[in-house]
Protein backbone atom coordinates (compact mmCIF):
# COMPACT_ATOMS: atom_id res chain seq x y z
CA UNK A 1 0.00 0.00 0.00
CA UNK A 2 1.58 3.29 -1.11
CA UNK A 3 2.00 6.24 1.20
CA UNK A 4 1.09 4.24 4.31
CA UNK A 5 1.63 6.27 7.46
CA UNK A 6 3.49 8.92 5.41
CA UNK A 7 1.85 11.75 7.34
CA UNK A 8 3.78 12.92 10.43
CA UNK A 9 2.72 11.49 13.78
CA UNK A 10 1.00 13.51 16.53
CA UNK A 11 4.11 14.55 18.47
CA UNK A 12 6.05 15.77 15.37
CA UNK A 13 2.99 17.75 14.24
CA UNK A 14 2.72 19.43 17.64
CA UNK A 15 6.42 20.24 17.72
CA UNK A 16 6.09 21.87 14.29
CA UNK A 17 3.18 23.96 15.60
CA UNK A 18 5.22 24.91 18.68
CA UNK A 19 8.08 25.99 16.40
CA UNK A 20 5.71 28.10 14.26
CA UNK A 21 4.20 29.67 17.38
CA UNK A 22 7.72 30.52 18.59
CA UNK A 23 8.50 32.04 15.18
CA UNK A 24 5.42 34.25 15.50
CA UNK A 25 6.76 35.64 18.79
CA UNK A 26 9.67 37.12 16.78
CA UNK A 27 7.49 38.46 13.96
CA UNK A 28 4.44 39.85 15.78
CA UNK A 29 4.45 42.79 18.20
CA UNK A 30 4.08 41.81 21.85
CA UNK A 31 1.44 43.16 24.19
CA UNK A 32 -1.21 42.19 26.67
CA UNK A 33 -4.48 43.24 28.22
CA UNK A 34 -4.65 43.80 31.93
CA UNK A 35 -6.48 40.94 33.58
CA UNK A 36 -9.07 41.06 36.35
CA UNK A 37 -9.34 38.15 38.77
CA UNK A 38 -10.81 37.42 42.19
CA UNK A 39 -8.66 36.79 45.25
CA UNK A 40 -9.80 36.71 48.87
CA UNK A 41 -13.15 38.46 48.22
CA UNK A 42 -11.58 41.27 46.22
CA UNK A 43 -10.98 42.05 42.57
CA UNK A 44 -7.30 42.07 41.67
CA UNK A 45 -5.71 43.67 38.61
CA UNK A 46 -2.22 42.40 37.90
CA UNK A 47 0.29 45.00 36.68
CA UNK A 48 4.03 45.02 36.20
CA UNK A 49 4.35 47.39 39.14
CA UNK A 50 2.26 45.16 41.39
CA UNK A 51 -1.37 44.41 42.13
CA UNK A 52 -4.34 46.76 42.36
CA UNK A 53 -6.99 45.66 44.86
CA UNK A 54 -10.57 46.73 44.10
CA UNK A 55 -13.92 46.01 45.77
CA UNK A 56 -15.77 42.93 44.59
CA UNK A 57 -18.79 44.95 43.41
CA UNK A 58 -20.77 45.62 40.26
CA UNK A 59 -19.62 49.25 40.37
CA UNK A 60 -16.03 48.09 39.87
CA UNK A 61 -16.98 46.04 36.82
CA UNK A 62 -19.00 48.90 35.34
CA UNK A 63 -16.10 51.32 35.78
CA UNK A 64 -13.79 48.93 33.91
CA UNK A 65 -16.26 48.43 31.06
CA UNK A 66 -16.67 44.71 31.81
CA UNK A 67 -20.26 43.69 31.02
CA UNK A 68 -20.47 40.82 33.50
CA UNK A 69 -22.57 40.57 36.65
CA UNK A 70 -20.54 40.61 39.86
CA UNK A 71 -22.48 37.56 41.06
CA UNK A 72 -20.76 35.46 38.41
CA UNK A 73 -17.42 36.15 40.08
CA UNK A 74 -18.77 35.83 43.61
CA UNK A 75 -20.38 32.43 42.94
CA UNK A 76 -17.34 31.11 41.13
CA UNK A 77 -18.98 30.84 37.68
CA UNK A 78 -15.98 32.69 36.25
CA UNK A 79 -12.70 31.44 37.69
CA UNK A 80 -10.13 32.53 35.11
CA UNK A 81 -8.74 36.07 34.70
CA UNK A 82 -10.86 38.28 32.43
CA UNK A 83 -9.41 40.73 29.91
CA UNK A 84 -10.19 44.40 30.65
CA UNK A 85 -11.43 46.27 27.54
CA UNK A 86 -9.24 49.17 26.43
CA UNK A 87 -6.31 48.10 28.58
CA UNK A 88 -4.02 46.68 25.88
CA UNK A 89 -0.42 47.70 26.47
CA UNK A 90 2.48 47.08 24.06
CA UNK A 91 5.34 45.16 25.60
CA UNK A 92 8.95 44.58 24.73
CA UNK A 93 9.27 41.69 22.32
CA UNK A 94 9.91 38.42 24.11
CA UNK A 95 10.87 36.07 21.29
CA UNK A 96 10.82 32.40 22.24
CA UNK A 97 14.06 30.68 21.26
CA UNK A 98 15.41 27.16 21.07
CA UNK A 99 15.40 26.61 24.83
CA UNK A 100 11.80 27.85 25.10
CA UNK A 101 10.74 25.48 22.31
CA UNK A 102 12.33 22.55 24.16
CA UNK A 103 10.75 23.59 27.45
CA UNK A 104 7.26 24.21 26.01
CA UNK A 105 6.14 20.56 25.85
CA UNK A 106 7.55 19.94 29.34
CA UNK A 107 5.71 22.96 30.74
CA UNK A 108 2.61 21.82 28.86
CA UNK A 109 2.79 18.39 30.46
CA UNK A 110 3.18 19.99 33.92
CA UNK A 111 0.28 22.34 33.22
CA UNK A 112 -1.90 19.43 32.03
CA UNK A 113 -0.90 16.97 34.73
CA UNK A 114 -4.47 16.60 36.01
CA UNK A 115 -5.76 15.54 32.58
CA UNK A 116 -2.72 13.29 32.07
CA UNK A 117 -3.22 11.48 35.37
CA UNK A 118 -6.90 11.10 34.59
CA UNK A 119 -6.03 9.38 31.30
CA UNK A 120 -3.43 7.11 32.90
CA UNK A 121 -5.87 6.00 35.61
CA UNK A 122 -8.50 5.32 32.94
CA UNK A 123 -5.96 3.12 31.16
CA UNK A 124 -5.36 1.21 34.39
CA UNK A 125 -9.10 0.85 34.97
CA UNK A 126 -9.63 -0.53 31.45
CA UNK A 127 -6.90 -3.17 31.75
CA UNK A 128 -8.08 -4.30 35.18
CA UNK A 129 -11.61 -4.64 33.82
CA UNK A 130 -10.37 -6.50 30.74
CA UNK A 131 -8.57 -8.95 33.05
CA UNK A 132 -11.95 -10.09 34.36
CA UNK A 133 -13.10 -11.18 30.88
CA UNK A 134 -16.38 -9.30 31.33
CA UNK A 135 -15.53 -6.93 28.46
CA UNK A 136 -15.17 -9.77 25.96
CA UNK A 137 -18.37 -11.44 27.15
CA UNK A 138 -20.28 -8.17 27.10
CA UNK A 139 -19.11 -7.13 23.65
CA UNK A 140 -19.76 -10.62 22.28
CA UNK A 141 -23.30 -10.50 23.63
CA UNK A 142 -23.91 -6.96 22.33
CA UNK A 143 -22.48 -7.79 18.89
CA UNK A 144 -24.79 -10.81 18.74
CA UNK A 145 -27.83 -8.87 20.00
CA UNK A 146 -27.32 -5.90 17.65
CA UNK A 147 -26.48 -8.02 14.63
CA UNK A 148 -28.29 -6.50 11.67
CA UNK A 149 -29.15 -3.37 13.72
CA UNK A 150 -25.75 -1.64 13.68
CA UNK A 151 -27.21 1.39 11.87
CA UNK A 152 -29.51 2.03 14.83
CA UNK A 153 -26.59 1.67 17.23
CA UNK A 154 -24.54 4.20 15.23
CA UNK A 155 -27.40 6.70 15.18
CA UNK A 156 -28.24 6.35 18.88
CA UNK A 157 -24.63 6.60 20.09
CA UNK A 158 -23.85 9.59 17.86
CA UNK A 159 -26.90 11.45 19.18
CA UNK A 160 -25.97 10.58 22.79
CA UNK A 161 -22.39 11.86 22.46
CA UNK A 162 -23.57 15.00 20.67
CA UNK A 163 -26.15 15.64 23.40
CA UNK A 164 -23.59 15.21 26.18
CA UNK A 165 -21.27 17.70 24.46
CA UNK A 166 -24.01 20.23 23.79
CA UNK A 167 -25.57 19.98 27.25
CA UNK A 168 -22.65 19.82 29.68
CA UNK A 169 -19.52 19.95 27.55
CA UNK A 170 -18.28 16.36 27.27
CA UNK A 171 -14.77 16.42 25.80
CA UNK A 172 -11.82 14.66 27.46
CA UNK A 173 -14.18 12.24 29.22
CA UNK A 174 -15.19 10.77 25.86
CA UNK A 175 -11.74 9.20 25.46
CA UNK A 176 -12.74 6.45 27.88
CA UNK A 177 -15.33 5.07 25.45
CA UNK A 178 -12.92 4.03 22.68
CA UNK A 179 -11.97 0.70 24.32
CA UNK A 180 -15.67 -0.15 24.43
CA UNK A 181 -16.76 0.82 20.92
CA UNK A 182 -13.69 0.02 18.81
CA UNK A 183 -13.94 -3.78 19.26
CA UNK A 184 -17.72 -3.64 18.93
CA UNK A 185 -17.74 -1.95 15.52
CA UNK A 186 -14.79 -3.92 14.21
CA UNK A 187 -16.69 -7.08 15.07
CA UNK A 188 -19.68 -5.71 13.14
CA UNK A 189 -17.57 -5.35 9.99
CA UNK A 190 -16.76 -1.63 10.07
CA UNK A 191 -13.39 0.13 10.13
CA UNK A 192 -11.67 2.20 12.82
CA UNK A 193 -13.09 5.46 11.46
CA UNK A 194 -16.64 4.57 12.48
CA UNK A 195 -16.11 4.57 16.29
CA UNK A 196 -13.86 7.64 15.91
CA UNK A 197 -16.59 9.48 14.00
CA UNK A 198 -19.22 8.47 16.55
CA UNK A 199 -17.23 9.51 19.64
CA UNK A 200 -15.00 12.38 18.52
CA UNK A 201 -17.32 13.51 15.74
CA UNK A 202 -20.35 13.35 18.02
CA UNK A 203 -18.79 15.37 20.82
CA UNK A 204 -17.30 17.88 18.37
CA UNK A 205 -20.52 18.52 16.47
CA UNK A 206 -22.50 18.76 19.71
CA UNK A 207 -20.16 21.51 20.86
CA UNK A 208 -21.10 23.68 17.86
CA UNK A 209 -24.59 24.75 19.04
CA UNK A 210 -23.67 23.93 22.69
CA UNK A 211 -27.14 24.86 23.94
CA UNK A 212 -26.29 24.70 27.67
CA UNK A 213 -22.56 23.95 27.83
CA UNK A 214 -21.24 25.66 31.01
CA UNK A 215 -17.66 25.68 29.65
CA UNK A 216 -18.52 27.59 26.46
CA UNK A 217 -22.05 28.98 26.11
CA UNK A 218 -22.61 30.04 29.71
CA UNK A 219 -19.09 31.36 30.42
CA UNK A 220 -18.94 33.21 27.09
CA UNK A 221 -22.41 34.72 27.58
CA UNK A 222 -21.49 35.84 31.07
CA UNK A 223 -18.24 37.37 29.82
CA UNK A 224 -20.11 39.15 27.01
CA UNK A 225 -22.66 40.47 29.50
CA UNK A 226 -25.73 38.67 28.12
CA UNK A 227 -28.13 36.00 29.37
CA UNK A 228 -27.03 32.56 28.14
CA UNK A 229 -30.69 31.69 27.48
CA UNK A 230 -30.76 34.32 24.72
CA UNK A 231 -30.77 32.33 21.47
CA UNK A 232 -31.46 28.97 23.14
CA UNK A 233 -34.30 27.93 20.75
CA UNK A 234 -32.12 28.63 17.71
CA UNK A 235 -29.24 26.62 19.19
CA UNK A 236 -31.50 23.66 19.88
CA UNK A 237 -32.75 23.73 16.29
CA UNK A 238 -29.18 23.91 15.02
CA UNK A 239 -28.20 21.00 17.29
CA UNK A 240 -30.89 18.84 15.70
CA UNK A 241 -29.73 19.83 12.19
CA UNK A 242 -25.99 19.26 12.63
CA UNK A 243 -26.39 16.09 14.70
CA UNK A 244 -28.78 14.63 12.14
CA UNK A 245 -26.34 15.55 9.40
CA UNK A 246 -23.49 13.75 11.18
CA UNK A 247 -25.63 10.65 11.71
CA UNK A 248 -26.42 10.59 7.98
CA UNK A 249 -22.76 11.13 7.07
CA UNK A 250 -21.51 8.28 9.27
CA UNK A 251 -24.26 5.88 8.17
CA UNK A 252 -23.51 6.64 4.52
CA UNK A 253 -19.81 5.89 5.01
CA UNK A 254 -20.48 2.83 7.17
CA UNK A 255 -22.83 1.33 4.56
CA UNK A 256 -20.24 1.89 1.84
CA UNK A 257 -17.42 0.08 3.63
CA UNK A 258 -19.73 -2.68 4.85
CA UNK A 259 -20.48 -3.35 1.19
CA UNK A 260 -16.85 -2.95 0.08
CA UNK A 261 -14.18 -3.00 2.85
CA UNK A 262 -11.55 -1.78 0.37
CA UNK A 263 -13.46 1.51 0.09
CA UNK A 264 -12.38 2.30 3.66
CA UNK A 265 -10.14 5.36 4.04
CA UNK A 266 -8.27 3.45 6.73
CA UNK A 267 -7.50 0.63 4.31
CA UNK A 268 -6.56 2.97 1.46
CA UNK A 269 -4.25 5.23 3.48
CA UNK A 270 -3.04 3.35 6.56
CA UNK A 271 -3.39 -0.22 5.37
CA UNK A 272 -4.26 -3.11 7.66
CA UNK A 273 -3.74 -1.35 10.99
CA UNK A 274 -4.77 -3.05 14.21
CA UNK A 275 -6.51 -1.43 17.20
CA UNK A 276 -4.50 -0.97 20.39
CA UNK A 277 -7.05 -2.97 22.39
CA UNK A 278 -6.35 -6.70 22.50
CA UNK A 279 -9.98 -7.87 22.59
CA UNK A 280 -11.27 -10.65 20.37
CA UNK A 281 -14.94 -11.32 19.81
CA UNK A 282 -16.07 -14.91 20.21
CA UNK A 283 -17.91 -16.61 17.37
CA UNK A 284 -20.34 -18.25 19.82
CA UNK A 285 -23.71 -18.27 18.09
CA UNK A 286 -25.68 -17.92 21.34
CA UNK A 287 -23.56 -16.09 23.95
CA UNK A 288 -24.73 -15.97 27.57
CA UNK A 289 -23.86 -13.61 30.42
CA UNK A 290 -23.64 -15.00 33.96
CA UNK A 291 -24.55 -13.12 37.14
CA UNK A 292 -21.00 -12.12 38.05
CA UNK A 293 -20.41 -10.73 34.57
CA UNK A 294 -23.66 -8.77 34.78
CA UNK A 295 -22.52 -7.27 38.11
CA UNK A 296 -19.13 -6.29 36.67
CA UNK A 297 -20.75 -4.74 33.60
CA UNK A 298 -23.19 -2.89 35.86
CA UNK A 299 -20.25 -1.44 37.85
CA UNK A 300 -18.54 -0.54 34.59
CA UNK A 301 -21.59 1.32 33.25
CA UNK A 302 -22.32 2.89 36.66
CA UNK A 303 -18.77 4.28 36.74
CA UNK A 304 -19.33 6.19 33.49
CA UNK A 305 -22.80 7.36 34.51
CA UNK A 306 -21.39 8.43 37.87
CA UNK A 307 -18.67 10.41 36.12
CA UNK A 308 -21.22 12.18 33.91
CA UNK A 309 -23.52 12.88 36.86
CA UNK A 310 -20.64 14.20 38.94
CA UNK A 311 -19.54 16.59 36.21
CA UNK A 312 -23.07 17.86 35.55
CA UNK A 313 -24.45 18.11 39.09
CA UNK A 314 -21.51 18.14 41.51
CA UNK A 315 -18.92 20.25 39.66
CA UNK A 316 -16.52 17.32 39.42
CA UNK A 317 -13.40 17.52 37.35
CA UNK A 318 -10.25 15.45 36.95
CA UNK A 319 -9.46 14.83 40.63
CA UNK A 320 -12.91 13.49 41.45
CA UNK A 321 -13.21 11.57 38.17
CA UNK A 322 -9.78 9.99 38.63
CA UNK A 323 -10.70 8.93 42.17
CA UNK A 324 -13.92 7.37 40.85
CA UNK A 325 -12.10 5.24 38.28
CA UNK A 326 -9.46 4.22 40.82
CA UNK A 327 -12.15 3.16 43.29
CA UNK A 328 -13.97 1.21 40.58
CA UNK A 329 -10.73 -0.55 39.62
CA UNK A 330 -10.23 -1.70 43.21
CA UNK A 331 -13.88 -2.78 43.54
CA UNK A 332 -13.73 -4.78 40.29
CA UNK A 333 -10.48 -6.45 41.40
CA UNK A 334 -12.04 -7.38 44.76
CA UNK A 335 -15.20 -8.86 43.21
CA UNK A 336 -13.16 -10.81 40.64
CA UNK A 337 -10.65 -11.96 43.25
CA UNK A 338 -7.74 -10.62 41.22
CA UNK A 339 -4.49 -11.06 43.13
CA UNK A 340 -2.61 -7.97 44.24
CA UNK A 341 0.40 -8.54 41.95
CA UNK A 342 -1.82 -9.14 38.93
CA UNK A 343 -3.89 -6.04 39.76
CA UNK A 344 -0.80 -3.82 39.97
CA UNK A 345 0.66 -5.35 36.81
CA UNK A 346 -2.51 -4.82 34.76
CA UNK A 347 -3.11 -1.34 36.15
CA UNK A 348 0.41 -0.22 35.22
CA UNK A 349 0.14 -1.87 31.79
CA UNK A 350 -3.11 0.04 31.25
CA UNK A 351 -1.49 3.32 32.19
CA UNK A 352 1.38 2.54 29.81
CA UNK A 353 -1.09 1.92 26.97
CA UNK A 354 -2.35 5.52 27.20
CA UNK A 355 1.01 7.14 27.94
CA UNK A 356 1.39 8.32 24.34
CA UNK A 357 -2.11 9.84 24.46
CA UNK A 358 -1.26 11.58 27.73
CA UNK A 359 1.93 13.03 26.23
CA UNK A 360 -0.01 14.34 23.23
CA UNK A 361 -2.39 16.23 25.55
CA UNK A 362 0.52 17.77 27.45
CA UNK A 363 2.59 18.71 24.40
CA UNK A 364 -0.46 20.36 22.79
CA UNK A 365 -0.67 22.66 25.79
CA UNK A 366 2.88 23.78 25.00
CA UNK A 367 1.60 25.77 22.01
CA UNK A 368 -0.50 28.03 24.24
CA UNK A 369 2.42 28.40 26.66
CA UNK A 370 4.69 29.64 23.86
CA UNK A 371 2.10 32.22 22.75
CA UNK A 372 1.46 33.41 26.31
CA UNK A 373 5.12 33.64 27.30
CA UNK A 374 5.86 35.41 24.03
CA UNK A 375 3.04 37.90 24.85
CA UNK A 376 1.38 37.62 21.45
CA UNK A 377 -1.95 35.94 22.32
CA UNK A 378 -3.46 39.29 23.30
CA UNK A 379 -1.70 41.03 20.40
CA UNK A 380 -3.40 38.79 17.85
CA UNK A 381 -6.75 39.61 19.44
CA UNK A 382 -6.03 43.36 19.68
CA UNK A 383 -4.99 43.92 16.08
CA UNK A 384 -7.72 41.70 14.69
CA UNK A 385 -10.47 43.59 16.49
CA UNK A 386 -9.15 46.90 15.15
CA UNK A 387 -9.35 45.64 11.58
CA UNK A 388 -13.07 44.84 11.80
CA UNK A 389 -14.28 48.13 13.31
CA UNK A 390 -16.84 49.94 11.12
CA UNK A 391 -17.74 46.93 9.00
CA UNK A 392 -21.22 45.89 7.93
CA UNK A 393 -22.81 43.49 10.45
CA UNK A 394 -22.96 40.50 8.05
CA UNK A 395 -19.33 40.91 6.98
CA UNK A 396 -18.26 41.50 10.58
CA UNK A 397 -19.92 38.35 11.93
CA UNK A 398 -18.48 36.17 9.15
CA UNK A 399 -14.98 37.58 9.66
CA UNK A 400 -15.41 37.02 13.38
CA UNK A 401 -16.30 33.39 12.68
CA UNK A 402 -13.10 32.94 10.67
CA UNK A 403 -11.11 34.79 13.31
CA UNK A 404 -12.23 32.22 15.86
CA UNK A 405 -11.54 29.37 13.45
CA UNK A 406 -7.94 30.58 13.02
CA UNK A 407 -7.36 31.63 16.64
CA UNK A 408 -8.75 28.30 17.89
CA UNK A 409 -5.91 26.53 16.12
CA UNK A 410 -3.69 27.81 18.93
CA UNK A 411 -6.15 27.86 21.84
CA UNK A 412 -8.54 24.92 22.18
CA UNK A 413 -9.73 25.73 25.70
CA UNK A 414 -13.32 26.92 25.31
CA UNK A 415 -13.42 28.61 28.72
CA UNK A 416 -9.98 30.14 28.20
CA UNK A 417 -10.97 31.52 24.81
CA UNK A 418 -14.21 32.90 26.24
CA UNK A 419 -12.68 34.91 29.07
CA UNK A 420 -9.81 36.04 26.84
CA UNK A 421 -11.93 37.40 23.98
CA UNK A 422 -15.56 37.98 24.99
CA UNK A 423 -15.09 41.12 27.12
CA UNK A 424 -13.26 42.78 24.21
CA UNK A 425 -15.29 41.53 21.25
CA UNK A 426 -18.54 41.79 23.19
CA UNK A 427 -17.92 45.50 23.66
CA UNK A 428 -16.87 45.83 20.00
CA UNK A 429 -20.10 44.17 18.83
CA UNK A 430 -22.11 47.03 20.32
CA UNK A 431 -20.36 49.43 17.94
CA UNK A 432 -21.46 47.46 14.87
CA UNK A 433 -24.99 46.74 16.19
CA UNK A 434 -24.76 42.95 16.41
CA UNK A 435 -26.75 40.98 19.01
CA UNK A 436 -24.54 39.63 21.77
CA UNK A 437 -25.87 36.10 21.26
CA UNK A 438 -24.41 36.02 17.74
CA UNK A 439 -21.00 37.03 19.07
CA UNK A 440 -21.20 34.06 21.41
CA UNK A 441 -22.41 31.85 18.55
CA UNK A 442 -19.55 32.89 16.27
CA UNK A 443 -17.11 31.98 19.02
CA UNK A 444 -18.72 28.56 19.56
CA UNK A 445 -19.03 27.78 15.85
CA UNK A 446 -15.45 28.82 15.12
CA UNK A 447 -13.96 26.82 17.99
CA UNK A 448 -16.00 23.75 17.08
CA UNK A 449 -15.11 23.86 13.39
CA UNK A 450 -11.39 24.08 14.15
CA UNK A 451 -11.63 21.41 16.84
CA UNK A 452 -12.24 18.83 14.10
CA UNK A 453 -8.70 19.39 12.83
CA UNK A 454 -6.67 21.36 15.40
CA UNK A 455 -3.64 19.36 16.59
CA UNK A 456 -3.76 21.40 19.80
CA UNK A 457 -7.14 19.86 20.67
CA UNK A 458 -8.36 16.30 21.18
CA UNK A 459 -8.09 14.97 17.64
CA UNK A 460 -4.53 13.67 18.05
CA UNK A 461 -5.24 11.85 21.33
CA UNK A 462 -8.39 10.44 19.73
CA UNK A 463 -6.46 9.24 16.69
CA UNK A 464 -3.94 7.61 19.00
CA UNK A 465 -6.79 5.76 20.72
CA UNK A 466 -7.90 4.16 17.41
CA UNK A 467 -4.41 3.90 15.86
CA UNK A 468 -5.08 5.64 12.54
CA UNK A 469 -3.36 8.59 10.88
CA UNK A 470 -4.33 12.26 10.77
CA UNK A 471 -4.42 12.06 6.97
CA UNK A 472 -7.12 9.36 7.13
CA UNK A 473 -9.29 11.47 9.42
CA UNK A 474 -8.73 14.57 7.24
CA UNK A 475 -9.86 12.73 4.10
CA UNK A 476 -12.95 11.43 5.88
CA UNK A 477 -14.10 14.59 7.63
CA UNK A 478 -13.28 17.36 5.10
CA UNK A 479 -16.53 17.16 3.05
CA UNK A 480 -18.60 17.14 6.23
CA UNK A 481 -16.61 20.07 7.61
CA UNK A 482 -17.25 22.15 4.48
CA UNK A 483 -20.99 21.57 4.92
CA UNK A 484 -20.73 22.61 8.59
CA UNK A 485 -18.95 25.85 7.65
CA UNK A 486 -21.73 26.75 5.21
CA UNK A 487 -24.43 25.96 7.79
CA UNK A 488 -22.62 28.02 10.45
CA UNK A 489 -22.29 31.02 8.12
CA UNK A 490 -25.99 30.84 7.21
CA UNK A 491 -27.03 30.52 10.88
CA UNK A 492 -25.00 33.60 11.89
CA UNK A 493 -26.35 35.77 9.06
CA UNK A 494 -29.92 34.74 9.82
CA UNK A 495 -29.24 35.42 13.51
CA UNK A 496 -28.15 39.03 13.11
CA UNK A 497 -31.18 39.94 11.00
CA UNK A 498 -33.82 38.03 13.00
Amino acid sequence: MANQKSFPGPIPILMIVIFLAALCTWLLPAGEYKKLSVHENNFVINKDSGEIILPLTQKTLDSLGIQIKAEKFIHGDIRKPVSIPGSFTPLKRNGQGFIAILQAPIKGIIDSVDIILFLLIIGGFMFVFNETGAMVKGITWLAHTMKGKEAWLIAILTIVFSFFAGSYGMAEEALVFYPILVPLFLAAGYDLLVPLAIIFGGTSVGALPAFSNPFSTIIASNAAGINWMDGLPQRLILWVIVTGLLVWYILRYAAKIKKNPKASWVYQIDGAVAPIYDIHISSNSNPKIDGKTKLLLLIYIATFLGMIGGVVFLDWWTTEMSALFLASSILIAWISRIKEKIFIREFIKGAESLLSVAFIVGVARGVTIILNEGHISDSILFFTTHVVQGMQPALFILLLLFFYIIFSFFIQSSSGMAVLTMPIIGALAILVHIPGREIVNSYMYGMCLMSFLAPTGLILPSLAMVNISYKTWYKFVLPFLIILVIISMAALILGIYS
